[in-house]
């Protein structure tokens, strides 16, 4: 079996994308078995070292929520967070950003929902109610010289209340960019958008006055339809796509959220596309063989399957 997909370019797609790596905050988050601190720190200089120039190390999440994020500090204490690669680190509310500011953080990530049921059991706010708890976070990131990256869930359905309207989704990104948020990341928190609705998502944020360089996609495959909506960003022009090595993650807070789009996937298909990207598949197999090792259990990549040889 080759190890490499024969390239075909469309000239009609960008020439160059940036990977968001969220497979140790976003992939972890959902293990019932604490991963220790070492091992995490390790999965994250493996990744470094596999070419990926954003990789999200941790939360700074109330440990009650989220159990495995626990040890967000002691992780961070042993990173190089102002190195070359961006560790950004997700926080919730403005006590999360004290932390993040005390520990020397330039990057974070602020979390909100599309929907209103969602807004209501993942922030206990409302979907209105979740920006008066966001507006002083960023305002305070933006003065310590953080840069903020903002993410919207259940931009394509909400397993509460079904199909999000495009335009509510529009607003609820809008508001996020127009606190001071450089990027918006758009989420397929249940994995059930196509391709049509991704190109009618992106077309309505361009619409609105947001540019394609402001948007980052955010894919789950529970439906098998990740990399199809992935192809549709391409063709509308995003260039920032986040992923998880070995397709780890879910959400704790949406049971039927599955696994995350694999960094190898998405490599993989860029790859015949000839893409750049800065990814070394191999480097980033090998890595998701061994993390898949230390969880005990296989990686659900395709590609990772394929090129380590797993049953």
């Amino acid at each position: 079996m080759t190890d490499l997909p024969m390239i075909v370019k469309d000239p009609t797609l960008p020439e160059r994308i940036t990977i968001y790596e969220v497979g140790v905050r976003d992939g972890l988050q959902n293990e019932k078995t604490i991963v220790p601190t070492e091992v995490k720190a390790e999965f994250i200089a493996r990744l470094i070292a596999a070419g990926l120039p954003i990789v999200e190390a941790t939360s700074f999440v109330h440990p009650k929520w989220v159990p495995q994020l626990a040890d967000a500090a002691d992780l961070v204490a042993l990173l190089d967070m102002r190195g070359p690669v961006q560790l950004p680190v997700l926080v919730p509310n403005e006590r999360g950003l004290d932390r993040a500011i005390e520990a020397g953080i330039s990057h974070i990530a602020v979390f909100g929902s599309a929907s209103e049921t969602f807004a209501n059991k993942n922030l206990n706010s409302t979907l209105d109610g979740q920006f008066e708890m966001f507006e002083p976070v960023v305002k305070r990131a933006l003065a310590a010289d953080m840069t903020v990256r903002a993410y919207v869930s259940m931009c394509f359905g909400d397993p509460w209340e079904g199909a999000v309207p495009i335009e509510q989704v529009v607003a609820t990104g809008k508001r996020m960019l127009e606190m001071g948020a450089e990027e918006l990341s758009l989420g397929d928190t249940i994995g059930v958008a196509t391709a049509g609705h991704v190109t009618a998502l992106v077309d309505a944020f361009v619409a609105g006055g947001v540019g394609l360089e402001q948007l980052a996609l955010h894919f789950h495959d529970t439906y098998g339809q990740a990399l199809s909506n992935v192809h549709a960003g391409l063709r509308s022009g995003i260039t920032t796509f986040d992923a998880s090595a070995g397709g780890l993650g879910g959400c704790p807070f949406a049971k039927s959220a599955t696994g995350n789009l694999a960094t190898e996937d998405l490599v993989w298909m860029l790859n015949g596309l000839g893409i750049e990207h800065g990814v070394d598949l191999a480097a980033l197999v090998e890595t998701s063989v061994w993390m898949a090792d230390k969880l005990g259990r296989p990686s659900p990549s395709g590609v990772v399957r394929a090129l380590s040889g797993a049953e």
